[in-house]
Order: structure tokens, then C-alpha cells, then sequence
């Protein structure tokens, strides 16, 4: 389980294809502290389990699910990606719950400037706009967002200045391809209300 706010934006160090998917290894400063082989981690929103660590780095087994599901398949070395280590009772939850689970991916399709932050508009996957609110939670890439606006086929969060510089999310540019992980409480209000 995780927070959604990132602690450090690490850099894909090496990729290599193994029998049972791709072995990503990701160097880190700050959120290698304290981080242990069978820890779990989030790397762009998706949980990973820690198969390696030295100083420096840690490195992650991804399954083929896990690959089509998410952007980690097209990652290459020198790929930058949000990071954070899993909650702890101690976790202050200063976003909300997040699996690491990645429900889609999508895109970026425009980006507007306000002040030092942004507007971002992505495309709404098909599936997922019942779980989608405004004011809602959303998570991007790792990242714990707010729903600031919805239409349709897209929604739109107000980047701060603040997470624009600590996460991926300021470098993005309009196709790029992102995570997304809707709220898990919708998911689970829908399945006890339609088992009644």
C-alpha cells in the first residue's frame, strides 16, 4: 500500500530480459534508505517487489501483466520514474490509498500553464469514468492527484509547483503515456452494491 506521494524521482540504471519478463534495476538516493530485499516499492505507480539492492540501486522482476498493463515495458535506460517505498503504520497519508495497481494507461493530451504549475488534461480510459469524480482522487504515475475537472473523455488535474518539480509529472509533454490507478473505495462500494 502506498500514499501516492513520491518521495524521489529515480533513473532506470539497466534492462534486461529475463524467462519470465524484464528485470528493471532503478538507481536511487533517498528512497533507497531503509529499503530491503521483499519490500515492496512503487515504481510510475506500479508495485514492484525488491529482488536486488546495493547503495545505489534496487532492482524489480516485471511479469508480462505487468508489462502490457503498464509504461514500465517502454522504459529505457536513463528512463526517469516517481518513486516511493511502501506505508508503514508510521506513513503520515497525506494522499490517499493507493495499491500500485495500475488500472490503464493513458495519455496526456494537453498541457496549459498556470504560474509555475500546470493544468494537465488526459484522456479518460474507456472503463474507468465511473470510478472518475471530480474532487476525487486519481493517482498518475505514482502520484496522488485531484480530479479538477471532468468531461467525458478526459480529466484534468491543477499541477502545483511543488509536485511539478519533485515528480515526472512536470517534464510531461502532450502523448506521452502515463499510469493510471483509479480510487480502490469506488471500486469496492460498486461491488457490495451490485451484490445487493
Amino acid at each position: 500500500m502506498f500514499t501516492g506521494i513520491v518521495e524521489e524521482i529515480g533513473t532506470v540504471r539497466h534492462i534486461e530480459a529475463t524467462r519470465s519478463g524484464t528485470r528493471i534495476e532503478v538507481a536511487a538516493n533517498h528512497a533507497i534508505e531503509g529499503l530491503e530485499v521483499d519490500h515492496s516499492i512503487s515504481v510510475a505507480g506500479v508495485c514492484l517487489t525488491v529482488v536486488e539492492r546495493d547503495d545505489r540501486s534496487f532492482a524489480s522482476d516485471v511479469v508480462p501483466e505487468t508489462l502490457a498493463r503498464s509504461t514500465l515495458g517502454t522504459l529505457t535506460r536513463g528512463s526517469r520514474v516517481n518513486l516511493e517505498r511502501a506505508a508503514t503504520p508510521n506513513t503520515a497519508l497525506g494522499g490517499h490509498f493507493v495499491q500500485g495497481h495500475v488500472d490503464a494507461q493513458t495519455k496526456l493530451l494537453s498541457r496549459e500553464a498556470e504560474g509555475d504549475g500546470g493544468r494537465l488534461r488526459f484522456a479518460l480510459p474507456k472503463g474507468l469514468e465511473r470510478y472518475v469524480v471530480m474532487k476525487g482522487f486519481v493517482t498518475v504515475d505514482g502520484v496522488s492527484l485531484t480530479i479538477a475537472r471532468l468531461g467525458k473523455t478526459f480529466f484534468e488535474i491543477a499541477l502545483i509547483p511543488h509536485t511539478a518539480e519533485r515528480t515526472t509529472l512536470g517534464a510531461l509533454r502532450p502523448g506521452d503515456a502515463v499510469n493510471v490507478e483509479v480510487d480502490i473505495i469506488a471500486k469496492y462500494v460498486e461491488r457490495i452494491t451490485k451484490k445487493r
